[in-house]
C-alpha cells in the first residue's frame, strides 16, 4: 500500500482551482454544437470543424490519453485501496485527459446532434427525396474537396483507393432491412463502432459511413424515439418506453465508445504507417457512398420524374452549401491530417 506525503498532497490540483472560467466553456461548447451539426449530416465531418477551430490536436491528445492504466488508477483513487479514497489524485487523472474540454465539447455535440436527427427523422417520413438529395449534394461535393487534396503516387495506393469505391459502392444500402429495422443489435453495436470513430476524422464524416451501412435513418429515427420517450416520462409516460427505445441508442453509444478508443486509433496508426494510401481508401469510400442516398430514394418513394427534379435540385443545394463552407472556411491538406 502506497500513500501520498503532505507535499505531494499538497502538489496535487483542486476542484475549484481547476474549472476553466466560463468563457472557455460557452466557447468549447458552441465548437461542439457546430461539430455536433456537422456530424450529424453525410459529406461534413466534425473532425473538419475542430480542425477549422483549432482545437483538433487538443481533441486527439485528449482522445489519446484515455488508456488502460490511467483508467485503473483512477479507478483506484475512488476506492479505499493504494491509501484510500483520493478524490485529488483522481481530479489529476482526469486533468491529464482535459476532462473539462472534453465535457464541455461533448454536452455541445450531444445537443446538436439530438437537434439535427429530430430534423432528419421529420424530414424522412415527410420529405425522403429532398433529405437524400441534400445528402447526395453534400457527399458529392465533399468527394470533390476530398479528390483535390488526395495525391496517389503508386500502384498499392490506387489499388487502396479502388478496394475502397467497391467496399462502399456495394454495402450501401444493402444493410439496411426491409422490415425498417436495419439489422440487429450487433450491426447498431458495429455501426457505432465505425460511425464514431470516422466523426473525429477530418474530411471523412461518420454519418456518411452510417448510410453506408444502412443504418443512418434508422439511428435517427431511434434517437427522436427516445428522446421523445424521456419527455413523455417526465409528464407520466410509460419506463417501458423508455426502456424500448432506450436499447438501440445505448447499444450505439457503447459500440461508438469502444470505436473511439480502438478503430480510431488503428486509423491513426494506418496514416502514420502509410498516409496515401490509407486517404485513398477513405476518400473513395466518400465516392463509392454516392450510390446510398439513391438506394435509399429508390426504396422509399422510388423514382418519377417530379422526384428527380426534387432529389437533383436539393442535391444542388447540399453541394453549393458544403462548397461554400469549403471556400470560406479551410482549404483542407490532407497531407497535413
Amino acid at each position: 500500500m502506497t500513500t501520498l506525503s503532505d507535499r505531494d498532497q499538497r502538489d496535487l490540483p483542486t476542484l475549484r482551482g481547476s474549472i476553466p472560467p466560463l468563457r472557455a466553456w460557452l466557447k468549447t461548447f458552441l465548437i461542439g454544437l457546430c461539430m455536433g451539426s456537422a456530424d450529424g449530416v453525410p459529406g461534413v465531418s466534425g473532425g473538419t470543424i475542430a480542425l477549422i477551430a483549432g482545437v483538433y490536436e487538443r481533441l486527439i491528445a485528449a482522445i489519446t490519453a484515455v488508456t488502460p492504466a490511467r483508467i485503473v488508477r483512477l479507478l483506484r483513487a475512488l476506492t479505499p485501496l493504494d491509501g484510500g479514497f483520493a478524490p485529488r489524485r483522481a481530479l489529476a487523472e482526469l486533468l491529464e485527459i482535459d476532462v473539462w474540454f472534453l465535457l464541455s465539447l461533448v454536452a455541445g455535440v450531444g445537443v446538436a446532434v439530438v437537434v439535427v436527427t429530430r430534423i432528419v427523422h421529420v424530414a424522412s417520413q415527410e420529405t425522403p427525396a429532398l433529405l437524400f438529395g441534400f445528402f447526395f449534394g453534400l457527399i458529392a461535393a465533399s468527394a470533390l474537396v476530398l479528390l483535390r487534396g488526395l495525391s496517389v503516387e503508386t500502384p498499392f495506393q490506387a489499388a487502396a483507393g479502388v478496394v475502397g469505391f467497391l467496399v462502399a459502392f456495394l454495402v450501401s444500402g444493402v444493410s439496411t432491412g426491409g422490415d425498417g429495422t436495419g439489422g440487429s443489435l450487433l450491426v447498431v453495436f458495429v455501426a457505432g463502432m465505425i460511425g464514431v470513430s470516422a466523426m473525429i476524422l477530418p474530411g471523412i464524416s461518420g454519418s456518411l459511413l452510417l448510410i453506408i451501412l444502412g443504418q443512418y435513418t434508422r439511428m435517427s429515427t431511434a434517437l427522436s424515439e427516445f428522446v421523445d420517450a424521456l419527455i413523455a416520462l417526465a409528464t407520466g409516460g410509460s419506463v417501458d418506453d423508455v426502456t424500448a427505445t432506450g436499447v438501440p441508442v445505448v447499444t450505439f453509444i457503447v459500440g461508438g465508445l469502444v470505436g473511439l478508443f480502438t478503430i480510431a486509433r488503428v486509423v491513426r496508426r494506418a496514416l502514420d504507417y502509410n498516409r496515401r494510401a490509407t486517404l485513398a481508401f477513405l476518400v473513395a469510400l466518400v465516392v463509392g457512398a454516392l450510390r446510398a442516398p439513391v438506394v435509399e430514394v429508390r426504396r422509399e418513394v422510388g423514382f418519377s420524374t417530379d422526384v428527380v427534379v426534387a432529389f437533383a435540385a436539393a442535391a444542388v443545394v447540399g453541394a453549393a452549401i458544403l462548397l461554400a463552407l469549403d471556400w470560406y472556411a479551410v482549404d483542407l491538406d490532407l497531407d497535413k491530417v
